[in-house]
């Protein structure tokens, strides 16, 4: 997995004093200071980069939330990959 990815990211926080909202801006100001590629949608956070590097963001971005008071988290992940490089224009580039 060498070409550039693109790995959705969607993070439900649950906590009994904070709400989900803010747990999950902590999760996207992770990603934005890790300098990946990214684009926010309304339900999951969309990354463009290599596999490894996008992988070690998800984890830092789970590792967020926590450190922002989740007491749990469900987190989905959707990744597409292909034989050359997948980029977020491909997918979003008629619709801008």
């Amino acid at each position: 997995m060498d070409k550039t990815v693109n790995i959705a990211l969607q993070v439900l926080p649950s906590s009994k004093s904070i709400h989900p909202y803010a747990i999950v801006d902590k999760a996207i100001e992770t990603i934005a200071a890790s300098g990946i590629r990214y684009k926010v949608t309304p339900f999951e956070t969309v990354m463009e980069g290599s596999y490894e590097e996008i992988m070690k963001v998800v984890k830092l971005a789970q590792e967020a939330c926590y450190e922002a008071g989740a007491d749990s988290l469900m987190t989905y992940i959707k990744i597409q990959s292909s034989r050359t490089d997948v980029s977020i224009e491909d997918k979003m580039e008629k619709y801008e």
